[in-house]
């Protein structure tokens, strides 16, 4: 069993004071994602006196609301979090139509259609198409800040051949949707210091025709399966259904974004009682 340690910091700055601040999170993983089990979560907000409600979203995913009044200068999130990961375990998931379906951020073009026929012809199937698919996207895709946006389709991203690992994974989510495989874009984190990442998961069949079925985690960015190293926070049909930030407020224009994670990976030893 591994035990994985999320130090997170989300700060905003302001060139003067703001009002009606109304902010959203995805930042604390849900309860239990599959194999992953949450110990410990808090988040401490710092600079302005708010008020945080928290909900659960229609994927499962914890959704915090942060209020407040006003904001002198800047104000701080900072997030711990604690999660029980066993290696190995799977990650049982629901049928969920919606993830056959295309989204905004994955709607096909042309480009995409006919990819999706190549793989197809291969004649793979289940997980081996989705191994596939996953190395086809790696294999045309270049690791690229400053050439997409979080608003950036799919079609886009691969018609630049290029972007970052939130346009890997709708590339693939694309693919997946058009191949017949329901997929679902992943936010969360992986061990070590840096920015959030991006991945997929492929919903599989597993044994026995009336189980579940099973997500089986890809990095396409990595060209890899997602293992007991990555932290997943929120899923849903595209970035925008699991966005780690966003909100509005009454002010100047211009606050700036600043933020820095550490996700620490320890081994727990099991002693049998």
């Amino acid at each position: 069993m591994n035990r994985l340690v999320l130090r997170q910091t989300l700060r905003y700055d302001y060139p003067s004071p703001i009002h009606r601040l109304d902010h959203h999170l995805k930042v604390l993983p849900p309860a239990r994602h599959g194999d992953q089990v949450r110990t410990e979560s808090s988040v401490e907000v710092r600079g302005a006196g708010v008020e945080v409600t928290e909900s659960v979203d229609g994927f499962g995913n914890v959704a915090l609301r942060v209020r407040a009044a006003r904001v002198a200068a800047s104000v701080e999130f900072v997030v711990r979090v604690t999660v029980e990961r066993h290696a190995g375990a799977g990650a049982p998931a629901e049928d969920r139509r919606q993830l056959l379906a295309h989204s905004e951020l994955t709607e096909p073009d042309a480009a995409l259609h006919g990819a999706a026929r190549l793989l197809l012809e291969t004649g793979d199937a289940g997980l081996d198409l989705a191994h596939r698919i996953n190395g086809w996207v790696a294999a045309h895709m270049r690791y690229h800040h400053d050439v997409t946006t979080v608003r950036t389709t799919a079609a886009e991203a691969l018609a630049f051949g290029a972007g970052v690992c939130q346009d890997y994974a709708h590339v693939m989510l694309a693919l997946c949707r058009l191949c017949g495989l329901p997929a679902r874009y992943v936010s969360g984190h992986m061990v070590g210091e840096g920015g959030s990442h991006a991945w997929v998961e492929v919903l599989l069949p597993s044994a026995g025709a009336r189980s579940p079925l099973t997500a089986v985690a890809f990095d396409p960015t990595n060209d890899r399966l997602a293992g007991a190293s990555y932290l997943t926070v929120a899923v849903g049909r595209d970035y925008a259904d699991v966005a780690p930030t966003h909100g509005s407020y009454c002010g100047p224009a211009g606050g700036t974004l600043t933020t820095c994670k550490t996700l620490e990976q320890e081994a727990v030893d099991l002693v049998a009682c």
